[in-house]
């Protein structure tokens, strides 16, 4: 996949995610949220997958650097200069709960991950960013 269409999608799930997250939290009625926040998880899932392989086709194109998992390609973005280690860090935290999503029926690992989504969307969009910036 071309990066230019990788750019595309990630930002069309970006700004997917975000909407599903904002949604999410004006709810005080327990069914809509719930609703809306497993969806804002499945959107964080997809979102996910997507940021490591722009990442890692980014890489390639731009760097010359091969890389063929999420956290590996999250190092060598960090060893290339284009994150600071606490961001590193935040990234790789976001890949475990990536995987696990696949337990979010336990309400407590459903919500842990929705609140961290949060945090990650600022640091989503900054890998946007940087990229953008380098193309």
């Amino acid at each position: 996949m071309a990066l230019k269409k990788i750019i595309s999608d990630y930002e069309r799930a970006l700004n997917r995610l975000e909407a599903a997250f904002n949604k999410a939290t004006e709810f005080r009625n327990r069914e809509l949220y719930e609703f809306f926040r497993d969806s804002t998880i499945q959107r964080f899932e997809f979102s996910v997958e997507l940021m490591w392989k722009l990442i890692k086709r980014f890489l390639e194109e731009n760097e010359g650097i091969s890389c063929r998992s999420p956290k590996s390609c999250i190092r060598e973005f960090f060893s290339a200069g284009y994150l600071s280690q606490d961001e590193t860090l935040t990234l790789l935290k976001m890949v475990d709960d990536r995987n696990r999503t696949s337990h979010t029926y336990h309400e407590e690992i459903a919500e842990e991950i929705f609140k961290n989504i949060g945090l990650y969307l600022p640091l989503l969009k900054k890998v946007k960013e940087i990229i953008l910036k380098s193309v």
